[in-house]
């Protein structure tokens, strides 16, 4: 177990120096913020932190700059909207590291928000560069880890720093969002009422094997969509024609199919066009009648109904991953159809945890965001821990029952 915010006193917090990373990766629209979401998700961290007096420096990335200085990705505009969501004065620091932004720091009073520039505009960051994570160190008393999108990467921010930190004898520890995503989907996968039943999508098996594999043992029932779907049907001997498939991984597949049994539940039908262009005409088949010059990009309505019923069922679902090509409106009515039908599964008593970008903005589409038990802001983090797999950013988090030295 490792420590969260709430195992720190408040007037342990009054007057110390607290790094957060938080995740303020939001999208950007003539400069301004266009959705708040992340932001909202980190508010009660840093409203926790001013009021018990701490100085707060925020750190995050913004996109992908590849290490160098990308105006169009400065975090400023994200700053401003910090600024009117947290009540207390929020500055925003144009520097990553160095003597300007230990300037920045220590010219803050108690109760006051730092948000330093875009973490990857620093080649360090990405490369887990001790040196970076010294720089930062030697300013902060604690850190707190409330980015859980980027819990999985071991950059300087999310894992050098807070090993740093503890190492100068100051705490690291979880912050509310992150807190909360550990406990959901730690009960999820420990614990979970049933039937338990998981929803995986997404483009590849290949990047979600791991995943299946963990999940199979747990799950009363596994539903597939996507395309990484066909290459089950590859696998299976059917037709896939001109769609996404993965032939190297049929092997795989036939492997999981075998160990699954009728706990792996597949699409029944699909949505299959010309090609996956917003102007081609979609149309629904059976899975064994695809032209071997079709595409698919969706699943099919037997298949959304299909996938209800076992909703319907469960007390536990996870959802990963898109069941088509969601971002064109044609294609999209799979994916719309399980966030429907999840949202039903939670209004009926089912924990509903939503992880992934694209299944995530789904529900949000579709407007049931607000039925969901825990809609997660990592796709990748959560797709990591259904795998098993240890969060470099939590492993190097304090343990609960004794600080690790070093």
């Amino acid at each position: 177990m490792k420590k969260t915010l709430g195992d720190l006193p408040a007037d342990a917090l009054a007057g110390t120096v607290v790094a957060v990373r938080a995740d303020l990766n939001v999208p950007l629209s003539d400069g301004e913020v266009a959705d708040a979401t992340r932001i909202e998700r980190t508010v009660p961290t840093l409203r926790h932190l001013t009021e018990a007096g701490a100085k707060v420096v925020v750190l995050s990335h913004l996109g992908r700059p590849g290490g160098r200085v990308r105006p169009k990705l400065t975090l400023e505009p994200v700053a401003r909207r910090v600024g009117r969501m947290v009540d207390a004065e929020v500055r925003f620091c144009a520097h990553t590291r160095g003597p300007r932004v230990h300037e920045a720091v220590s010219d803050l009073q108690p109760g006051m928000v730092a948000v330093l520039e875009n973490t990857r505009f620093d080649p360090g960051e990405t490369a887990n560069d001790p040196s970076l994570a010294r720089d930062w160190a030697a300013w902060a008393d604690h850190f707190v880890l409330d980015a859980f999108g980027t819990s999985h990467r071991a950059h300087a921010s999310t894992a050098g720093l807070p090993r740093a930190v503890r190492r100068n004898g100051g705490e690291a520890v979880a912050g509310f969002l992150v807190a909360r995503e550990l406990a959901a989907l730690g009960d999820a996968l420990t614990e979970p009422r049933r039937p338990f039943v998981a929803v995986i999508g997404g483009a590849k098996i290949s990047g979600k094997i791991d995943v299946i594999d963990a999940l199979l043992p747990r799950v009363d029932a596994l539903l597939v969509g996507g395309a990484m779907a066909n290459t089950f049907f590859l696998a299976m001997g059917m037709e896939t024609g001109t769609s996404l498939v993965e032939p190297d991984r049929t092997a795989a597949a036939r492997r999981l199919m075998v160990a699954a049994g009728a706990r792996l539940v597949l699409p029944v039908d699909c949505a299959v066009a010309a090609s996956i262009d917003p102007r081609a005409e979609v149309r629904f088949v059976d899975r064994g009648d695809i032209a071997a010059d079709e595409v698919i990009g969706d699943i099919g309505p037997v298949t959304v109904e299909m996938f209800r019923s076992h909703l319907r069922e469960a007390a536990t679902v996870v959802w990963n991953g898109p069941m088509g090509v969601c971002e064109l409106a044609s294609l999209a009515e799979g994916t719309r159809g399980v966030a429907h039908a999840a949202a039903e599964a939670a209004d009926g008593g089912a924990t509903v945890i939503v992880g992934g970008g694209d299944s995530a903005a789904a529900v949000r589409a579709t407007g049931v965001a607000a039925r969901i038990s825990d809609v997660s802001t990592g796709g990748g983090a959560s797709l990591a821990l259904l795998a098993g797999r240890e969060l470099p950013g939590v492993d190097a988090l304090s343990d609960l029952e004794a600080r690790e030295q070093g």
